[in-house]
């Protein structure tokens, strides 16, 4: 720890801090445009000038000069620093002058406007004149792709832009080329920028220069109502902020949540929002002479009351979507049970995770912010940078300060780090487990070792028995331990960890999703889009969902629901944090919640479910599963669930393990009813290239 003074405020620090971080801690507002706190130092925009005392006849860059390198008065002294000296001040008015001299006078028209930076810190440090009198430079707006809209005239280049490319998103898609009044920020050839990250760069921007393209002059943020919300593009729960107006969905902006997102989101989770309101479907719908037609909710709840008087209760079933909510799953597995069927599920791609083998057999129980602690990584089947982006620049952050030997099992391509491909498929993973080989020795070399087991190696026929072997490798390498369980399983599904901590899995007896295909005469799709509908054959089949995707083409009935942005819901991660959604708006139409939806059929099933409000289905759900009350907590699995998977055993097949995110910008219903997700789908399987515009 350091002792300073800052502006007469003696305060003690940790000896690494800079000088604008010293300030802050001392509650002096320090002005910044280039610094920013999880990017390297640039020291380029000049803007948070400081006086020591003591040192040259000059203000210095508190942002690149820190608390070691002050010297102690003549006496032993702590030395001193000054925000707020008429030094100081002039030195920031100075600064701020020149970088008015270029910056055309846009705020009218600006999409930055009311919340920029330099709008912000010209009212407060600068003056209200300029002596400048010569033209301002002009540069050409740059194409970057279909999300970032650039007007380069306003760019201060402060390079944060650049620093987040390199060091966060892990490709050099940005730079600065040529030299004082010709620098520009640059793709160079002018092609789309390709990192799933790239719409942070927009936050990052402190002027207008980078701005959203799709929400380009649609609105003012002062007329946005803000709701704190949860994303569920993946299973990562980033915490975000949604923007509305009325009740349609405007943007969707980051929060920051250090121990999930920081403060990063993925352009899925970030420009997703023109599917919301896209192909929606606002009123129910009951198939009559092979073809679906408008009906009212009673005509659509007595055709599915007929279809289920006329099924025996072990042919009907229930499968959850990937991103329902933990509430409508609970109140659909009761509506199940009520009805004699044990024939439920939540896992539409057959992944071998079971609830019954322990919590801890299906979290990723390292947590996302403790992958920062890991000293060595194996990928089993799985690629983080496209099945959980955010994550993946968390694995990359603890690659870039160095000694973390990476492996991959698996078909994965580009990592934006570093790794060793290990091998293709379960033989691999099998040898690993059994202690050959260089990496194994690497993991067991490890006081934390991480074992990351994908989807893409679950989803398999062979599936409980890839689990088993990554669990006995987990034990072998001693990853399971009561101070660090580095067995961690990633989900691509919001909704998967929530519905297997309700048990929406086949009771006794019951069928999973492969059974009940073909094998049921009724069938509930609770916003279950990734099955092959033509595998269900002659079902009656109910969708309860909020696009017209495959599973409403599909329906004999559908109920239209609400979308993660229309209702308050329940959500549980990858790691097992419980979080809550809020409502931004209301659905459109005479689209309902989904458990109210159900809690209305089962009155007229004659099977009426024991709440009437969500607070009272809430107080059930948490009778029976008191961890889903805590919210943004934890409930950490047991280190003996790992040995019962580790037991496991099963035949295992020859094929290579591959992710099952295909298209990350086409993952749900929500994303295939985007027209921006689909021109950025058009442009990956271009290979990003596009004429400029």
């Amino acid at each position: 720890m350091a002792k300073l003074k800052v502006d007469g405020k003696e305060i003690e620090v940790p000896d690494h801090y800079t000088l604008l971080q010293a300030a802050e801690e001392a509650g002096a507002e320090v002005p910044r445009f280039c610094f920013h706190e999880r990017l390297s130092i640039a020291g380029n925009c000049r803007m948070c000038l400081v006086e020591v005392k003591g040192g040259p006849p000059k203000p210095a860059a508190s942002c690149a000069m820190g608390v070691r390198d002050l010297r102690p008065g003549p006496n032993g002294e702590a030395p001193e620093i000054f925000t707020n000296t008429p030094m100081v001040k002039k030195a920031r008015e100075g600064v701020m002058e020149f970088l008015l001299i270029n910056h055309p006078l846009d705020c009218p028209i600006c999409d930055q406007g009311g919340e920029c930076d330099l709008q912000d810190q010209a009212m407060a440090f600068g003056v209200d004149s300029s002596r400048y009198k010569e033209n301002k430079r002009a540069v050409e707006d740059k194409y970057i792709g279909p999300l970032v809209k650039t007007i380069m005239n306003r760019c201060i280049h402060c390079t944060r832009c650049v620093r987040f490319t390199t060091e966060v998103a892990g490709i050099s898609e940005l730079g600065l080329i040529g030299r004082g009044e010709d620098a520009e920020i640059t793709t160079y050839l002018e092609q789309a920028m390709t990192s799933e990250l790239q719409g942070n760069v927009i936050d990052l921007c402190p002027v207008g220069a980078l701005t959203s393209k799709p929400f380009a002059f649609t609105a003012r943020p002062w007329e946005l109502t803000k709701t704190e919300s949860i994303d569920v593009m993946d299973a990562v729960g980033s915490a975000i902020r949604v923007d509305s107006r009325g009740r349609e969905v405007m943007r969707i902006m980051p929060r920051v949540n250090e121990a999930v997102n920081e403060e990063w989101i993925s352009d899925k989770t970030r420009f997703i929002w023109d599917g919301l309101r896209s192909q929606r479907l606002d009123r129910p719908y009951v198939r009559k002479g092979g073809k679906l037609v408008q009906a009212t909710w009673p005509e659509a709840f007595e055709a599915i009351r007929a279809a289920v008087a006329a099924a025996a209760p072990e042919r009907i079933g229930a499968i959850a979507g990937d991103v329902a909510s933990v509430e409508e799953m609970y109140a659909l597995k009761k509506l199940a049970q009520a009805l004699g069927s044990e024939n439920i599920d939540c896992r539409q791609d057959g992944a071998a995770l079971d609830p019954a083998l322990g919590r801890a057999s299906y979290l990723f129980n390292a947590t996302i912010e403790g992958i920062e602690q890991a000293d060595a990584v194996l990928i089993i089947g799985s690629n983080p940078r496209f099945e959980a982006s955010v994550l993946n620049a968390r694995i990359r952050k603890r690659w870039r300060q160095g000694k973390l030997p990476v492996g991959v099992i698996g078909e994965i391509g580009d990592l934006r780090y570093d790794y060793e491909q290990l091998g293709a498929g379960a033989d691999t993973l099998k040898a690993l487990a059994d202690g050959s080989g260089s990496f194994f020795e690497a993991l067991k070399a490890a006081t934390h070792p991480l074992i990351i087991v994908g989807q893409g190696a679950l989803s398999r026929s062979d599936g409980a028995a890839v689990l088993g072997q990554a669990a006995k490798l987990a034990l072998a390498v001693d990853a399971v331990r009561d101070d660090w369980n580095g067995f961690s399983v990633l989900h691509t599904a919001a909704a998967r960890v929530g519905g297997l901590d309700v048990g929406f899995v086949p009771g006794k007896g019951g069928k999973d999703v492969a059974g009940m295909l073909g094998q049921t005469d009724v069938l509930f799709l609770l916003g279950a889009d990734e099955i092959d509908m033509a595998a269900t054959g002659d079902a009656f089949v109910v969708y309860v969902g909020t696009h017209g995707d495959a599973g409403a083409h599909r329906a004999d009935v559908i109920l239209p629901g609400a979308t993660y942005t229309e209702k308050s819901g329940t959500y549980v991660n990858t790691e097992g944090r419980v979080q809550m959604a809020s409502r931004a708006g209301f659905a459109p139409g005479g689209a309902k919640e989904d458990w109210a939806i159900l809690r209305a059929l089962s009155d007229v099933l004659g099977r009426k479910l024991p709440f009437d409000s969500l607070a009272q289905l809430r107080a059930a759900l948490y009778g029976e599963h008191p961890h889903l009350s805590r919210i943004d907590e934890i409930e950490a699995g047991g280190t003996a669930d790992i040995d019962r998977v580790a037991r496991l055993g099963g035949r295992l097949n020859k094929g290579a393990f591959t992710s099952p995110v295909k298209d990350f910008y086409l993952t749900n219903p929500i994303a295939r009813a985007s027209a921006v997700m689909a021109e950025c789908s058009a442009l990956a399987k271009n290979g990003f290239k596009q004429a400029a515009e």
